[in-house]
C-alpha cells in the first residue's frame, strides 16, 4: 500500500497561494485547511457582534473586522480568519502587503459544531501566545450563550466568565464595550430544544 503524504508548506508558500486563491484556508503544521461555509445564524450573530462593536467604537482609536481580515500568531505560524476581530491604535501587520494583523486585542469564534472543539481548545492555546490579546469570546450560536476569557494583569491567567441568559449582558473592558446578548442574538432562530437542554432547570410552578 502506498501513502500519501500532504507536501509541507512553508508559511512564505502558504501565502503565495493564499494571495492567490478564489477561496480562503487557514495554516498550521505546515498544511493548508480549507475553511467551510457557514450556517444563516452563524453570518447573522457574526453581523450583529460587528454592527454593535463598530458603533460602540465610533470616534474611537478602534476598529472592528469580520471573517476576511487574516490573523498571524508568529510564535506558532498560525494563520487563521477569526469572525471577529477589534484592533486597537496602529494596526502591526505581518508585511508589505498589508492583509495579516498580528496585534488583535479582542478575538472573538461563533462556534460550528466541525470547529468548535478546535476553537476551545488548540486554537486558544495559539491566541494565547499573542502578547497584545486581552479578551477572547466564545459565542454559541444554537442556544443564547457567551463564553468570555479575559487576560488578567500578570499576563498568564485568565478569568473564565459564561453568560447563559439572554437578558445579561457581556462587558469587555479591553475596549469599554457592552454587547446585550439580546442584541447579539437578534433575529437568530435557534432550536429551542436544545436551548432548553442547556438551560438550568426551572423550579416548579407554585402550587394552586
Amino acid at each position: 500500500m502506498t501513502v500519501h503524504t500532504k507536501p509541507y508548506l512553508t508559511p512564505e508558500e502558504y501565502l503565495a497561494l493564499e494571495r492567490a486563491a478564489e477561496t480562503r484556508s487557514e495554516y498550521l503544521d505546515g498544511e493548508m485547511i480549507a475553511m467551510t461555509g457557514v450556517s444563516i445564524r452563524h453570518s447573522t450573530i457574526v453581523t450583529n457582534l460587528v454592527l454593535e462593536l463598530g458603533t460602540q467604537l465610533k470616534g474611537r482609536p478602534c476598529s472592528v473586522h469580520a471573517n476576511d481580515l487574516r490573523v498571524s500568531v508568529p510564535d506558532t505560524r498560525l494563520y487563521t480568519y477569526p469572525d471577529v476581530i477589534v484592533v486597537c491604535g496602529e494596526p502591526a501587520l505581518a508585511d508589505d502587503y498589508r492583509d495579516t494583523l498580528t496585534n488583535p486585542i479582542v478575538l472573538i469564534e461563533v462556534l460550528s459544531p466541525s470547529t468548535e472543539a478546535y476553537d476551545r481548545g488548540t486554537k486558544f492555546e495559539h491566541y494565547r501566545t499573542l502578547d497584545s490579546l486581552r479578551e477572547y469570546l466564545l459565542v454559541s450560536q444554537d442556544r443564547p450563550r457567551i463564553e468570555q476569557f479575559i487576560r488578567q494583569e500578570d499576563g498568564s491567567h485568565w478569568l473564565f466568565i459564561e453568560v447563559p441568559d439572554l437578558s445579561s449582558n457581556v462587558l469587555l473592558p479591553s475596549i469599554s464595550c457592552r454587547l446585550a446578548l439580546a442584541d447579539i442574538y437578534d433575529r437568530v432562530k435557534y432550536d429551542e430544544r436544545k436551548a432548553e437542554a442547556g438551560s438550568p432547570p426551572r423550579p416548579p410552578a407554585p402550587k394552586p
